[in-house]
């Protein structure tokens, strides 16, 4: 908290070991074949959910973070 405000850099959502590996097998899943593919934004709710990351960070269409 105290660098973010010495910084003026809001406080982005904090994730666990266990959300953070999860999030990578599942968001690298398929990154070693041919169909390689970034998850649709759908999917990325859904992947996310499953992980009990939610609100405006976690929604890929939110404009609140950029």
């Amino acid at each position: 908290d105290q660098w973010c405000a010495a910084h003026n850099i809001p406080r982005r959502p904090l994730v666990n070991l266990q959300q953070l590996w999860q999030l990578a097998v599942h968001w690298y899943a398929n990154r070693l074949t041919v169909e390689s593919r970034r998850p649709a934004p759908d999917e990325m709710v859904l992947i996310f959910k499953s992980l009990d990351l939610t609100g405006p960070f976690w929604d890929p269409k939110s404009d609140q973070w950029r």
